[in-house]
């Protein structure tokens, strides 16, 4: 049967979804009135304090109720008891924003997150304390996951923000997405819920608190933002956190996702007694088609479902009939007129497009200086901060405190050593993201996992000296295991064994290095040395920029692009995270992704500007460039007897590229006139009503374009507007 739920699977595709919750399951009641809320997720730490307002605010305008967001706790607690709410990561001013804007807050503190974030949320240091297990009934894991949210809430409560304290939060969240990792816990997985219910209820915050349990759950990514700095989960999740969600990365609307939603709240904001206190009937018409009823004294409201995929569904009901379309909801607020469905889009479809840095002379060009990473301590001495006999797992070491973890040993072979002179080569197992391999300072190759393997071996044939050779292994993450039940075992690194092998004839003789002294570095010197800071004092070379060199420092001053529209920089050839050509059908040569999100508060608007790029693999970096994203053009194609608005989101409409009333076809950029064209010029008529306005609306009607002859066939209008 096809009801509610189903329209609840439609807005969880569009990454928003309706919070109904109190004693009876329906609604939140609210200074004694019961509400049907409509929220929708943005995450503080993955934009800017700059953009919060305006964020919030087109949440409001798109028909959002209340915002949610988690709390990550690796972010506000990176190394034990030490803690940051500087920045991005000011949780009570996001807070007072939301309440500013006289929205209500939906507090998501977890401590699991998953969210496509760095560990799930969780921080490092949390996995190395001794006898450790995440998510169960461990007393260790317990204790800190307590401390953490006791931290939050008393932190949120000295601000007052709880709903009981006259706050904007009127819900807490406790724990996420368990429901679909529960069954490899067994017993202890039930215990630790029932434990994580008592825990956060003792802290008496005064609204409900909630579980996101269900492995069907939606997923509210109403803004999803940047993952800046080293916050991306993975492994190879990219720093856009885009999801199609209705406010874009940059905080675009993202039409028509953004405009459909709207009306949707409205509609549902309309029929909010219906919903929360009528009383509920359904009616199956067969076929995957259904109505949901909500009955009160004063009226009734209707969901009609049609859950057929593949085609359109003739509804019945009170003497009138209804066709819905395939795999959608219709919603009539009175029962007998349909104010919205789920398939029929009715808002303009914005086209985005990029424009290049106007205040640069030449703006694709960027002066380029350059140093390699100083390896030398690490290739010909093997020389780090610590040493054991065995091979760590990378998080152990490093804390999470860096990507990068050098691995290095001495191996010394006497002149008539029976490997030498023999056929030899060096074999490592391998669970790192990214892997490169020196031997006595020579690069011999890398290796990277891919296809979801995450352990994988290299071998390569190596030559090694009389006396002393240095192996030195760089193992390098990419975002660390986010999802799954015990993800924080997942080993990341280079946990061996590691061997080296020679052929004698028929005879393999085997070394194995994995119990040798093993040298220890986290971190890389151009890192360490803060190479990126404007300040600093090392020096940079503008000769011979090399392209397609490993391990290279690229640095170039550029102007902050002109106006308000959000900046991107084009990383286009650049080497890591390429498609290569072997295992492409797309975008061959170019990263996964190209654009990366740079907030105007990163920037000075006066003055230059400094990029620094640390290249891993070899590319070529005189084809960045800045840029800013914005509305190019608007287009709408829908039928008559409806409103339609054009909008170019603070810019004017410059032109009318295309308009045809009648039955045009074809897609935003490539319209075509039909068969049947309205009398009156459907050009003039939008070119006299939009031109020069930033928007504008009109209404599509046989009165107002003329009344093509169709043959009976519905008519609508399609147009695109250049702004």
């Amino acid at each position: 049967m096809v009801s509610l739920r189903f329209l609840l699977f439609f807005l969880f595709v569009s990454s928003v979804y309706a919070t109904i919750v109190s004693h009876d399951g329906r609604a939140i009641t609210i200074d004694g009135h019961r509400r049907v809320l409509l929220s929708g997720s943005i995450h503080y730490p993955r934009s800017t304090p700059e953009m919060w307002p305006n964020l919030i605010k087109k949440g409001k305008e798109g028909g959002l109720d209340a915002i949610e967001t988690y709390v990550f706790w690796n972010a506000h607690e990176p190394t034990r008891r030490q803690y940051d709410f500087s920045g991005k990561l000011d949780l009570i001013r996001f807070l007072k924003t939301i309440q500013d804007e006289g929205l209500y807050g939906v507090l998501r503190i977890g401590p699991y997150a998953c969210a496509e974030w760095n560990y799930g949320g969780f921080p490092v240091w949390l996995h190395n304390m001794p006898g450790m297990v995440f998510r169960t009934t461990n007393k260790a894991f317990m204790d800190e996951m307590q401390n953490f949210t006791t931290m939050i809430v008393d932190m949120v409560k000295k601000e007052n923000l709880f709903a009981s304290q006259g706050g904007p939060i009127i819900l807490a969240q406790i724990e996420n997405e368990y429901g679909n990792v529960m069954g490899p816990y067994g017993e202890s997985g039930k215990e630790y819920i029932k434990w994580c219910a008592n825990m956060a209820q003792s802290l008496d915050v005064g609204v409900p608190w909630i579980m996101c349990q269900r492995n069907d759950a939606p997923r509210p990514m109403y803004h999803g933002g940047t993952n800046f700095n080293r916050t991306a989960g993975g492994p190879y999740i990219t720093t856009s956190y885009d999801y199609d969600a209705p406010l874009d990365e940059y905080g675009n609307l993202n039409q028509p996702k953004y405009g459909h939603l709207k009306q949707l709240h409205d509609v549902l904001h309309s029929m909010e007694r219906a919903l929360t206190y009528g009383n509920i009937s359904t009616i199956d018409f067969g076929n995957y088609a259904s109505a949901t009823i909500y009955k009160t004294e004063k009226g009734s409201s209707c969901f009609f479902g049609n859950g057929n995929e593949n085609s359109d569904a003739t509804i019945s009901f009170q003497g009138e009939s209804y066709v819905v379309p395939a795999w959608s909801v219709t919603i009539l607020p009175d029962c007998k007129n349909e104010a919205y469905n789920t398939a029929k889009i009715t808002t303009q479809t914005s086209m985005m497009v990029k424009k290049s840095n106007e205040a640069e002379n030449i703006p694709s060009t960027l002066k380029w200086s350059w140093r390699p990473e100083n390896m030398d301590n690490f290739l010909l001495k093997g020389k780090g901060e610590s040493t054991q006999t065995q091979l760590f797992d990378q998080k152990v070491v490093t804390n999470d405190q860096s990507d990068y973890l050098w691995y290095m040993t001495t191996v010394k072979f006497k002149k008539r050593d029976l490997f030498l002179g023999k056929s030899m080569s060096l074999r490592i197992n391998s669970t790192t993201h990214v892997l490169h391999v020196f031997v006595n300072g020579k690069h011999i190759g890398n290796q990277h996992a891919e296809n979801g393997k995450f352990n994988y071996v290299f071998e390569k044939d190596v030559k090694f000296k009389s006396g002393r050779n240095v192996i030195a292994l760089l193992s390098i993450t990419v975002g660390l295991a986010n999802y799954g039940a015990f993800f924080e075992n997942k080993p990341a690194g280079i946990t061996g064994p590691i061997f080296i092998t020679g052929i004698n004839g028929d005879e393999t003789i085997v070394k194995d290095l994995s119990a040798h002294k093993w040298s220890y570095k986290t971190g890389l010197n151009g890192f360490e040395n803060q190479l990126f800071r404007t300040e600093s004092m090392f020096k940079w070379s503008v000769e011979s920029v090399p392209f397609n060199r490993t391990m290279t420092w690229y640095k170039a001053t550029f102007k902050s692009p002109f106006g308000n529209d959000p900046v991107v920089v084009d990383l286009m050839g650049l080497g890591k995270g390429a498609y290569h050509a072997e295992k492409c059908l797309t975008n061959c040569g170019e990263p996964t992704q190209r654009w990366y999100h740079v907030p105007r508060s990163f920037l000075n608007a006066e003055g230059d500007n400094t990029l620094v790029l640390f290249e891993e693999m070899g590319g070529n970096p005189s084809l960045v460039n800045f840029q800013t994203t914005r509305v190019g053009s608007v287009c709408a194609n829908v039928y008559e007897k409806t409103i339609i608005e054009l909008s170019c989101d603070r810019k004017s409409i410059f032109v009318i590229k295309f308009a045809s009333f009648g039955n045009p076809y074809g897609n935003c950029g490539s319209f075509e006139k039909g068969s049947c064209e309205s009398s009156n010029n459907a050009v003039d008529i939008l070119t006299q009503k939009c031109i020069g306005k930033e928007k504008c609306s009109i209404e599509i009607s046989k009165e107002k374009f003329g009344a093509p002859d169709c043959g009976g066939a519905p008519r609508r209008l399609a147009v695109e507007a250049i702004c």
